[in-house]
C-alpha cells in the first residue's frame, strides 16, 4: 500500500490543482548517476513543473513532468510513474488538450484499450456496451486519484454520464480506504451534476416545443437540486479543507444565481413545482453570499494562483446581481485578484480580472476590455480573446460606433469558429449556448453589414451560411460536415438561389442568379412573423385536413406579397428555386405560397438547403434505382418508447406503398414490420450499397436531437444513433436519395429543416425527401408512385417531387394543402 506521506504529495497535485511550490536548484552531472540521484532529479522536475503550473507556464510544466516520467520508468517505480502521468494530465488540461489528458490518465491506470472514451463525439449509448473501466477498479489510493482526475477530464469532454459513473465508483471504493480523502471526489461529483444542469439549461433555451420544455424542466430542477445538495454537504463537513469549502461555496453561488434567473422566466408557465423551488432558492443565495463575504479574508490563505481564480469567480457571480453594495464588493474582489495576478506575473489571470472589472465598471469598460484583449492575444488565449471581443462588439454597437462594432463582431465570429474547429481544445464549459450567446453576434454583424447605400450582400451570405452550418453541427454535436458551398457548384440557367434571413427588426431576402449576381429586398420582421405564426398554427394543427382551404391560402398570399412578390422580377418564369431558410421559416413549405391565382409550385420545383451548403450535386441515373425499403404498417414496441411521438396509430397503407416502390425500383430489399429492426437496418446499409433508402414509418423532427426520431420495429432511432446505423461506410458511395415518409414536425417547432438535414447529414445522403406533418397514407401511395416513375424516366428529383405533388393538387379528392404541400426536398435537386 502506498505510504500516507507519498499519497498526500499526489493529492496536492490532484483534481483541484493544489500545487506545491518548491524552490531549489539542481545540476545534471556529466558522469553516471545512481538511482538515488535519478530519483532526486525526478523529484526536482516534479517540483519545477508545479512551480511552472502555478505561474501559468503549462507548456514548460508539461515538459518537466514528461522528463520526470521517463526517469521513473527507468527506475520502474510504478507509483511514481502514475503520479507523474497525473501531473502531465493536469498540465494538458491547463493547455486545453482534454483528449490527450484523458489518454494520459488511461495510460496511468493501464486502460489504453478504452481510449475511445477520450474522443469528443462518441455516441451516448456506447457507454452501455464498452465502458468497463470501473468494473475492474484497482482500489489502491494512487489509482483512485488517477480515476478522480479521469472523472474530471471526462466532464470537460462533455462525457457527463461517464464522469458521474467514475466518480460515484471512487466514492464507493474510498469507503474501504481510511487514508483516501473523498471530499475532493464529492466536490467533483457536485460539479459534474452542475454541468448536467448547464447542459439542460442550454437545451431548454434552444428547444421550441412547449410540451418538451415542460418535461425538460423537471429534469433540470432535479439536476440543480442534486448538485446543490452535494455542495451543501461539503459546506457543513468539518473535515473539508478551507480551499475545498470555498470552491464548493463559489460553485454553489454560481449555480444558485443561474438557477434563480432561469426560474424567474420559467415560472411564468404556472408550474407549481417551479414556484415552490423559486421560493426556496432566494434565501439560500442571500445566506451563502453573506457567509462568503464574512469570511473573505480566507482568500488570502490560499496559494496565489488559486486565490486569484476564486476571487475572479466570486466577483463574476456578484456582477450578475442587482445590488449596489454587492456591486462594490465585486469590484474590490476583482481588483484584488488583478493586483495579485500582476504581482506573480500571471497574464491569463490578469486578462480575466480586467475583463470582469470591465463588466463591473461600465464607464471604464472600453479601456479595460481592450487591455484584457491585448493580454489574451499576447498569450494566444483564444477563449478569453473571444469573450472580450464579444463584449467590445456589443459595447460599440450599443454606442452606435458601427465601424468598431463590425470589426469586433467579425473577430468574435472568427475566434468562435477557431475554438469549434480545434479538436484539441474541446471543453464542456466552452459548449456555448448557441441561441443565447453566439447567434445574436452573427445576426448583429449581418444587420450592420446591411447598413449603408451598398450593403455587403456577399459577406452577409457567407456569414449566414456559417451560422446555419454551425447550427446544424451544434444540433448534431459534430464538427466539419462534408458539405460544399453552392458558390462552388455549376448551376443551370433556370436555377435561382434565395436566402431568407431574420435580422431582428428586418427580414432580408437575397436572390442569387445563375451568373452569381445578387439582388436584395428587406421587409418588416414583425409583420412577416405574424403571418408565419398564423400559418404554422394551422399547419401543425392535428385537424389540418378540416381547416378551410381559404384560411390557409389567405396567410400564404400575405407571405407571398411580403417575401416573394418584391423579388419576382429577378426570377425566370419557371425552373428551380433553391431556398436557404432562417429558423423562423423552416417549417413552412414554400410550395404553398400563393400569388392570388396559383400556388408557387405551379411554376417552380423547389429544394431547401441549410446555409447554402450541400453535398456535391449529382443526378440520379436509372442504374441507381436500387433501393432499401423499410416500413411499419403495424403497432410495434417502438410506439411505446419514451421519446416516441404521442398518439401514434398503425399505418395500414404502408404495405401498399412499399409494394409500389419495390415495383418502380430495381433489385430492392424490403424490411417490413418485424424485419425492420435497427440492427437489420444497420446490417443492410453496411453490407450492401443502396443509392436509395426509403423509410415509410412514424417519425418526428424536433429542435431536440434526442426527439428527432424515426421508428424502427424495436425502438426509435434518434439523430445521434444515426451515426451508428445510417452513416455511410468509407468504402461505399453516398446515399443518393433518402425518403422519410409519414414523419411529422413536433408541435411548436420552427426548425424542421434542421432535424431533416440532421438525419440526412448522419445518413450521408445527397438528397432527402421528408414530410413536415403526418400526411394522408392513401394519397401518399399515389404521390410516391408518380415520384418514383418520374425518377425512372430520368427527371431530376426536385421536378419529380413537384410532378408528384401536382398529381395530388390536380385531383379534387386531394387538392387541400394537407395532402400535397407537406413534402419537401432538402439538399441536391438534380
Amino acid at each position: 500500500m502506498i505510504k500516507l506521506r507519498r499519497l498526500f504529495k499526489y493529492l496536492l497535485i490532484g483534481a483541484l490543482g493544489l500545487l506545491i511550490s518548491v524552490s531549489q536548484s539542481f545540476v545534471i552531472s556529466g558522469f553516471a548517476v545512481t538511482p538515488e540521484m535519478q530519483l532526486s532529479q525526478a523529484q526536482f522536475l516534479i517540483s519545477k513543473g508545479n512551480e511552472q503550473l502555478d505561474l501559468g507556464q503549462a507548456t514548460e510544466a508539461l515538459d518537466s513532468f514528461k522528463k520526470a516520467t521517463i526517469i521513473y520508468q527507468k527506475l520502474k517505480s510504478q507509483e511514481d510513474i502514475i503520479g507523474s502521468l497525473i501531473n502531465q494530465n493536469i498540465a494538458l488540461q491547463a493547455l486545453g488538450m482534454y483528449p490527450r489528458a484523458c489518454k494520459t490518465l488511461l495510460e496511468a491506470i493501464n486502460s489504453v484499450t478504452q481510449s475511445w472514451i477520450c474522443e469528443p463525439q462518441q455516441p451516448n449509448d456506447s457507454i452501455n456496451n464498452r465502458f468497463d473501466i470501473v468494473e475492474r477498479l484497482n482500489s489502491q489510493p494512487i489509482y483512485l486519484l488517477a480515476l478522480h482526475n479521469l472523472g474530471d477530464v471526462l466532464r470537460q469532454l462533455g462525457k457527463l454520464s461517464e464522469s458521474k459513473i467514475v466518480l460515484q465508483k471512487i466514492l464507493e471504493s474510498a469507503q474501504q480506504s481510511p487514508i483516501f480523502d473523498n471530499n475532493n471526489v464529492l466536490l467533483s461529483l457536485g460539479i459534474t451534476e452542475q454541468a448536467y444542469y448547464n447542459q439542460l439549461r442550454n437545451k431548454y433555451s434552444e428547444i421550441e416545443e412547449p410540451d418538451f420544455q415542460d418535461k425538460l424542466s423537471d429534469f433540470l430542477i432535479d439536476s440543480a437540486l442534486s448538485s446543490l445538495k452535494i455542495f451543501q454537504q461539503i459546506n457543513v463537513n468539518k473535515t473539508a479543507s478551507i480551499s475545498l469549502k470555498l470552491q464548493s461555496q463559489l460553485n454553489n453561488v454560481k449555480l444558485l444565481i443561474d438557477f434563480s434567473q432561469w426560474l424567474k422566466v420559467a415560472v411564468k408557465s404556472k408550474n407549481q413545482r417551479l414556484v415552490e423551488t423559486q421560493a426556496q432558492i432566494q434565501p439560500q443565495l442571500q445566506s451563502l453570499i453573506k457567509l462568503i463575504i464574512q469570511n473573505i479574508a480566507l482568500f488570502n490563505e490560499l496559494p496565489a494562483n488559486q486565490s486569484i481564480h476564486f476571487q475572479i469567480n466570486f466577483a463574476n457571480s456578484l456582477a450578475q446581481i442587482s445590488d449596489e453594495q454587492l456591486h462594490t464588493t465585486a469590484i474590490e474582489v476583482a481588483q484584488s485578484a488583478f493586483e495579485l495576478a500582476k504581482h506573480i506575473n500571471h497574464q491569463r489571470m490578469q486578462s480575466y480580472s480586467l475583463g470582469v472589472l470591465g463588466r463591473l465598471q461600465p464607464k471604464k469598460a472600453e479601456y479595460l476590455w481592450l487591455q484584457a484583449l491585448s493580454i489574451a492575444q499576447s498569450i494566444q488565449d483564444l477563449e478569453l480573446a473571444y469573450q472580450w471581443q464579444k463584449e467590445l462588439g456589443i459595447f460599440y454597437n450599443n454606442y452606435k460606433q458601427y465601424e468598431k462594432a463590425l470589426h469586433f463582431y467579425e473577430a468574435t465570429i472568427k475566434s468562435y469558429q477557431r475554438i469549434r474547429d480545434d479538436l484539441g481544445t474541446i471543453n464542456a464549459d466552452l459548449q456555448f449556448s448557441l441561441q443565447e450567446t453566439v447567434e445574436p453576434i452573427y445576426r448583429n454583424y449581418m444587420r450592420l453589414l446591411l447598413n449603408g447605400q451598398f450593403p455587403n450582400l456577399r459577406l452577409i451570405q457567407q456569414t449566414d451560411d456559417q451560422l446555419q452550418l454551425t447550427q446544424l453541427e451544434n444540433f448534431l454535436q459534430c464538427r466539419k460536415l462534408d458539405l460544399i458551398s453552392l458558390d462552388k457548384v455549376k448551376i443551370s440557367s433556370n436555377t435561382t438561389l434565395i436566402k431568407i434571413i431574420n435580422l431582428n427588426d428586418l427580414v432580408l431576402i437575397i436572390v442569387q442568379s445563375p451568373n452569381h449576381s445578387l439582388h436584395h429586398y428587406v421587409t418588416s420582421s414583425k409583420l412577416v412573423q405574424s403571418h408565419v405564426n398564423n400559418l404554422l398554427l394551422s399547419l401543425q394543427d392535428e385537424r389540418l385536413a378540416a381547416i378551410e382551404k381559404d384560411i390557409i391560402i389567405s396567410e400564404s398570399q400575405a407571405l407571398y406579397q411580403l417575401l416573394f412578390a418584391p423579388i419576382k422580377k429577378y426570377l425566370p418564369s419557371s425552373g428551380t428555386l433553391v431556398f436557404s431558410l432562417d429558423t423562423s421559416f423552416q417549417s413552412i413549405p414554400l410550395a404553398l405560397l400563393h400569388d392570388g391565382q396559383d400556388y408557387l409550385i405551379k411554376h417552380y420545383s423547389m429544394a431547401v438547403t441549410l446555409g447554402s451548403k450541400i453535398r456535391p450535386l449529382k443526378a440520379l441515373s436509372n442504374q441507381e434505382l436500387k433501393a432499401l425499403i423499410a416500413g411499419l404498417s403495424k403497432v410495434s414496441p417502438s410506439f411505446y418508447a419514451p421519446n416516441a411521438p404521442e398518439g401514434l396509430q398503425a399505418l395500414l397503407e404502408v404495405e401498399q406503398e412499399v409494394a409500389e416502390i419495390n415495383q418502380k425500383t430495381k433489385s430492392s430489399t424490403k424490411l417490413l414490420n418485424e424485419k425492420f429492426t435497427s440492427k437489420r437496418l444497420q446490417q443492410e446499409l453496411t453490407t450492401a450499397n443502396f443509392p436509395i433508402v426509403h423509410l415509410t414509418t412514424h417519425g418526428q423532427f424536433s429542435s431536440d436531437p434526442q426527439r428527432t426520431v424515426l421508428l424502427a420495429w424495436d425502438k426509435p432511432i434518434d439523430i445521434q444513433q444515426f451515426n451508428g446505423w445510417l452513416k455511410t461506410q468509407q468504402n461505399q458511395d453516398p446515399i443518393e436519395l433518402l425518403v422519410l415518409s409519414a414523419c411529422q414536425t413536433a408541435k411548436g417547432n420552427k426548425r424542421a429543416a434542421l432535424g431533416i438535414a440532421g438525419v440526412a447529414a448522419q445518413a450521408g445522403a445527397r438528397s432527402t425527401v421528408a414530410t413536415l406533418w403526418q400526411v394522408d397514407a392513401v394519397s401518399t401511395v399515389q404521390l410516391m408512385r408518380v415520384f418514383y416513375q418520374s425518377l425512372k424516366n430520368g427527371i431530376p428529383k426536385a421536378e419529380a417531387l413537384r410532378l408528384a405533388q401536382l398529381s395530388l393538387l390536380n385531383d379534387p379528392k386531394y387538392n387541400h394543402p394537407y395532402f400535397w404541400s407537406g413534402f419537401i426536398l432538402v439538399g441536391g435537386w438534380l
